[in-house]
């Protein structure tokens, strides 16, 4: 049974009433708030959906954030004879400080396959080299980053001078950083939203043309699902930094550290779908848009299976007397 002729229109509403909650919260500051109400609505949702549901990629312990918790039960079909199986990651609100302050691509996200199609990654970090089609296996996680950065060069057929690697700015990533202006590419240091970064790499026009660092493991399978979908590459190796996160790799038989996971493991699903609405205006997508009778909506959809890229357009109406504001 495809997931993807069932679910199509069942995600993309999940992810787009996310998306509405945490933008009518946008910019005032509190992202606590924000990812709360992110979750709740993607909950909700969820639990509207005729399946048996389970979420194997959940709201982060590390940012203390309210938790659609991994292992949840989701779906209004379990205990149900021939219930719809789906593994769902989900990331209510990519962006949180994105949309506390009003900035660009902030973003609620929800990935879906079959039982056993999504990689259940700890919530540890992950370093993490992403491209997309063009500069697939060009790249390797240990390689250096000037060899790396002059392969993905040579598939485009340009000089390292001419790419833009995304990097988050962060204090562990200064070596990274030297690194590549030494090489001679370019950076753009986000303070964000790794998962939307990752996504851009894989799109040409875009100006991205890899990501490179260290950050969340479950936005880097939330991230592979949508490489399997758009044909680009990520490597990940999963970074314990106290004995907890180390207790919880090896109780997932995650026992060699030094392993990387390629695409096909992190999301080794045959029906792969993945849903990612705006709620602040980005690269891809825009953001929720409110006028007087309601608001409108803008979803990126992916469906494996069926190799079909999809831009939605939503107009959600409160009032069916007023006029439809286009």
């Amino acid at each position: 049974m495809a997931l993807d002729r069932i679910l199509e229109q069942d995600l993309i509403r999940v992810t787009e009433r996310a998306a509405i909650a945490a933008a009518q919260t946008m910019g005032r500051g509190d992202r606590r708030h924000s990812d709360h109400v992110a979750v709740e609505a993607m909950r909700d949702e969820l639990n509207r959906l005729e399946i048996s549901g389970r979420i194997v990629i959940g709201e982060g312990e590390r940012d203390q954030a309210p938790m659609l918790y991994v292992g949840e039960a989701v779906g209004g079909a379990h205990g149900q004879a021939g219930a719809l199986e789906v593994d769902i990651a989900v990331d209510p609100l990519e962006g949180t400080n994105l949309c506390a302050t009003g900035a660009p691509d902030a973003t609620a996200v929800l990935a879906a396959a079959e039982r056993g199609g999504l990689l259940h990654a700890p919530d540890t970090y992950m370093e993490k080299i992403i491209v997309g089609p063009t500069a697939r296996g060009a790249v390797h996680l240990d390689a250096p980053v000037a060899e790396n950065l002059r392969n993905i060069a040579q598939a485009f057929a340009r000089e390292v001078s001419d790419l833009t690697v995304v990097v988050l700015d962060r204090p562990r990533h200064q070596q990274l950083i030297a690194d590549i202006r030494g090489a001679g590419a370019r950076i753009r240091l986000i303070t964000d939203g790794d998962l939307s970064a990752g996504i851009a790499a894989a799109v040409r026009g875009t100006g991205v043309h890899a990501v490179m660092g260290v950050g969340g493991a479950p936005e880097g399978v939330l991230t592979a699902a949508a490489m399997r979908c758009l044909g680009g590459e990520i490597q990940g190796r999963l970074r314990a930094i106290d004995d907890g996160q180390r207790a919880r790799l090896a109780e997932l038989g995650i026992a060699d550290p030094a392993r990387i996971f390629s695409t096909e493991e992190l999301a080794p699903g045959d029906q792969i779908l993945f849903s990612a609405t705006g709620v602040t205006d980005g690269e891809l997508l825009r953001g929720v848009r409110f006028f007087g009778a309601g608001c409108r909506t803008s979803t990126l959809f992916m469906s494996l299976a069926r190799q079909q890229i999809r831009f939605v357009d939503t107009i959600y109406r409160d009032d069916l007397s007023a006029p439809v504001q286009f």
